[in-house]
């Protein structure tokens, strides 16, 4: 999902806020998914016009529309209608009166269940039945985040991929060789990155251990250790899952490392916002971060002189066998209910989900991961060579993504919260805490279930 139309934080609260919408849609009556029959595609000299929603704005909307328009080769009298800058609030407000779109984009993954417990997002399953489409070649955790409860409600656009930068300069100054591998790693590189002013306060930190900040967010951080935000039965499961208890603790270490959380507040403070270019990576302030893909494309533009590189993100030392892997989100695309021409918006489904040149076109010009297995080799892909690391994340057979709810993002918006209040000493104690978180989203949980 292009990173220069929202925040990661500002995302968890439009998610959540639009989830709400699409949960009261449910219980207001909203109809069940349209029939088991795909609707015929047009034929070649059929006149018509696509509509589509998709929050892309400025340069990025030039490239998706681009991508949209290469329909037009198979189809050349159906004209495409895109509309950028339209979040899920507007989307929902359209299926809910009556004028849906007739392809809509999102880059909030976590409305999944929402969607399609509700029905605003049409069953996909007799368009890929009858059409014969292979959904092997999307890795298994992309299919997963596209899909609810066995319901294949929307497909993958493009994808991002979370690893890990690392100041090549910062390293070889203080003789590390190689990128850590594992948590033990981490800690003892962020020990020998870290320099402290003559004051004690931070001049420059190994790794931060703030959460949430930048891409600090325990979604991205909690396959490294281990933890799921679910157990087998639906249910939150923090309280006992050990990856959880790890990857706080973990967290600990590092404020307690800096000194205390004052002083970590005071630094990171003193730090640029995510996407500008006093981004603290950029700046030289930070040694080693978490970021997306997309992150190479921000520092080409805002710090070409920071020398870097990227690598998979560290793992649990008892995960070894794990690393290589990381976590995947992205944008997806479906068919909302009532949509005028659904038989025409599945085909431009299609070809901006599996056709390879399309969906390179876009990757190259929104430095995001083409999302099949074939767009991940061509020779087309024109992505500086950090870029790598994280098509090499894609396609490891590693690669984790969040767990589809009911609830949209409520429960990792619930995680962070927590995290804040972890980092700052006022939860005496850790089990007891996820406890209570564990309390707070069963109960949303509970909810869910219960109505509409």
């Amino acid at each position: 999902m292009p990173p220069t139309t929202r925040t990661r934080r500002g995302a968890l609260l439009a998610a959540a806020a639009a989830a709400s919408v699409l949960l009261t849609s449910a219980c207001s009556g909203a109809a069940a998914p349209s029939g088991g029959d795909a609707a015929a595609a047009p034929g070649k000299d059929d006149k018509l016009t696509i509509t589509v929603y998709s929050k892309f704005t400025d340069r990025e909307y030039g490239v998706v529309t681009a991508g949209l328009n290469k329909l037009k080769a198979k189809f050349p009298n159906i004209e495409i209608k895109h509309e950028g800058n339209q979040d899920d609030d507007k989307l929902t407000q359209s299926i809910r009166g009556g004028n849906p779109p007739d392809v809509a984009i999102s880059f909030y993954t976590d409305n999944l269940g929402a969607w399609c417990s509700t029905g605003s997002f049409q069953d996909l399953k007799p368009y890929i039945e009858r059409d014969k489409i292979d959904l092997n070649q999307i890795p298994e955790a992309v299919r997963n985040y596209t899909e609810y409860q066995g319901k294949r409600c929307a497909m993958p656009m493009l994808a991002d991929v979370y690893g890990m930068y690392y100041n090549t300069d910062m390293f070889a100054a203080k003789g590390i060789t190689t990128p850590p591998k594992t948590l033990s790693e981490l800690f003892e590189d962020t020990k020998k990155l870290t320099e402290f002013n003559p004051d004690d306060s931070i001049k420059v930190a190994g790794f931060l251990p703030s959460m949430p900040f930048y891409a600090n967010q325990a979604q991205y951080w909690a396959q490294y250790f281990g933890a799921t935000f679910l157990g087998q039965d639906g249910k939150s499961d923090l309280a006992t899952n050990p990856g959880w208890k790890a990857m706080f603790e973990f967290q600990k270490q590092l404020i307690d490392f800096y000194g205390g959380h004052d002083k970590v507040e005071k630094f990171k403070a003193g730090l640029g916002d995510e996407y500008s270019a006093d981004h603290g990576f950029h700046k030289g302030k930070l040694a080693m971060i978490m970021d997306g893909e997309f992150r190479t494309a921000f520092l080409k533009d805002q710090a070409p002189e920071v020398k870097y590189q990227t690598a998979p993100f560290p793992v649990l030392d008892s995960m070894a066998d794990h690393y290589g892997g990381g976590f995947t989100t992205g944008t997806i695309i479906a068919i909302p209910k009532g949509a005028k021409n659904p038989g025409a918006a599945w085909e431009l489904i299609k070809q901006v989900t599996l056709d390879t040149d399309t969906l390179v076109d876009m990757a190259n010009g929104l430095k995001n991961v083409p999302s099949t297995k074939a767009s991940l080799t061509s020779p087309k892909l024109d992505l500086q060579p950090q870029f790598k690391t994280f098509l090499d994340i894609y396609d490891s057979g590693k690669l984790v993504a969040n767990q589809t709810t009911p609830i949209g993002d409520a429960h990792l918006k619930a995680v962070n919260d927590f995290a804040e209040k972890w980092q700052a000493g006022s939860v005496p104690d850790l089990i007891a805490g996820l406890k209570t978180v564990d309390a707070q989203v069963n109960d949303e949980l509970k909810q869910k279930g219960a109505g509409g």
